[in-house]
């Protein structure tokens, strides 16, 4: 077999292709969640905190004050970002949620499905007639 043929079946098996498709979508929607927090949670956040949020908040190793975290990396000072860190654990803490619902709730669809398959009723008995027929049929093979 070779290289390329290899490498064909490799890459177009089913759990290849999955992963792929699922990259990109979670891709896709760390994007979303992105900006769900930026433009829709930070701004609620930022009515109570006076200002823009987190994203703005660091501390300078330099004794200059700047006004922004971009101006501070523009002078080339050593900056602690800790207010990015901040932004990036929300949107960690809010796509885990919601991929633990999307989890949960195949989990429960995945459990309704082998319930109802369980109580399947069983196939019925066969009639006295089905059970003389038979007899006879196999009377009469003999």
């Amino acid at each position: 077999m070779s290289f390329i043929s290899e490498f064909k079946a490799f890459a177009m098996r089913g759990n290849v292709v999955d992963l792929a498709v699922g990259v990109i979508i979670g891709g896709a929607f760390g994007k979303i969640v992105s900006s769900m927090v930026d433009d829709l949670i930070m701004p609620l956040v930022s009515l109570f905190m006076g200002d823009k949020g987190f994203k703005d908040k660091f501390f300078a190793f330099s004794s200059q004050s700047f006004e922004s975290l971009a101006k501070a990396k523009e002078a080339g000072v050593p900056v602690l970002a800790y207010g990015n860190f901040i932004q990036t654990v929300i949107d960690f803490t809010i796509l885990a949620f919601v991929i633990f619902l999307m989890v949960k709730g195949m989990n429960n669809l995945k459990k309704k499905e082998e319930a109802a398959a369980a109580v399947a009723p069983a196939p019925a008995e066969p009639t006295k007639e089905e059970l003389l027929l038979t007899e006879i049929r196999d009377l009469l093979k003999k």
